[in-house]
């Protein structure tokens, strides 16, 4: 049996030579080799066992909302944890979320079922997963003041669950970050509330997001971390570089601490834009912007 063959035997939903911009926000990204999209555990496991068997490398994605990936594409495998790995569940104050359940549907159950907590972090566009893989965070709140568990997949197949406080959440990172484990659900700790007051600082938020950020057209997000005492935005919009452009990659004219798809770009013309920003900010002020975007493939 060939790898395509024991990979199907597995798994339902397995392509290859798939365009990762199909599976980004930034919608920019060459072919992966193999992209699989298991829809339980068990399918994770197989696929573990036939990608180690065949020796071949595998990186685990969500919904792909903090990801360049270079226009060569992806050598090994790519497994999705998606829409078909996204169930919630309530129990009193806590909800149980799997990793490809998106951070948006996720506050929307809180809400439904007055839990507060879940507020300024509804609008952000990636999934549970993905969101606790690098602690993301907005408006104040993080993953790291909501979780209260997660369950996961180490790199030799085990089943484990490891609390908060061993998950070393830090800004931008956690535990997860940059290892082969394989976040499979999350318990999430909130606190009741009304629906009524969560649901209106819900649309606050997202009428603020949506009047400071580029939403309707294609993005990562914000690009750079955010240096001690300053704001990445602030930096590069007091070097002049909003609208700064290379091919179909531009520094937006709203926020420039987002590099946006003005529709044609290519990975190649995002990182041109953000080594030229990295250049100019260090010129100006001293401070080397580090990426918040994962980077991957080669540039």
């Amino acid at each position: 049996m060939n790898i395509k063959e024991k990979l199907l035997k597995v798994c339902e939903n397995v392509c290859f030579c798939e365009p990762m911009k199909k599976h980004t926000t930034f919608k920019v990204g060459g072919p992966a080799d193999i992209f699989c999209e298991p829809k339980n555990i068990e399918e994770i496991k197989n696929i573990m066992d036939v990608l180690k068997d065949e020796k071949i490398n595998y990186l685990i994605i969500g919904n792909g909302s903090n990801l360049l990936v270079a226009d060569k594409g992806l050598k090994g495998a790519v497994i999705r944890i998606g829409d078909k790995m996204s169930d919630i569940k309530v129990c009193g104050t806590r909800m149980y979320a799997q990793s490809g359940a998106l951070l948006s549907k996720t506050a929307n159950m809180a809400l439904k079922n007055s839990l507060t907590g879940m507020e300024c972090i509804s609008g952000i566009p990636g999934s549970v997963g993905g969101a606790v893989y690098m602690n993301a965070g907005a408006y104040g709140t993080e993953m790291s003041q909501i979780v209260n568990s997660v369950t996961y997949m180490s790199a030799k197949g085990e089943i484990k669950t490891i609390l908060n406080k061993d998950i070393g959440f830090g800004y931008r990172k956690s535990f997860f970050t940059d290892s082969d484990n394989i976040i499979l659900y999350c318990e999430l700790q909130l606190e009741e509330g009304k629906a009524e007051e969560i649901s209106a600082r819900m649309k606050e938020v997202s009428i603020k997001r949506t009047s400071k950020q580029p939403l309707s057209v294609p993005s990562a997000g914000s690009v750079f971390k955010r240096p001690e005492g300053y704001f990445a935005g602030k930096l590069i919009e007091e070097c002049g570089l909003k609208g700064f452009s290379v091919g179909g990659a531009e520094v937006s004219q709203l926020h420039a601490g987002f590099i946006i798809n003005k529709g044609d770009a290519t990975a190649a013309d995002v990182m041109a834009v953000i080594k030229h920003v990295q250049e100019e900010v260090y010129k100006k002020f001293g401070i080397i912007l580090e990426t918040e975007v994962k980077i991957l493939g080669e540039h």
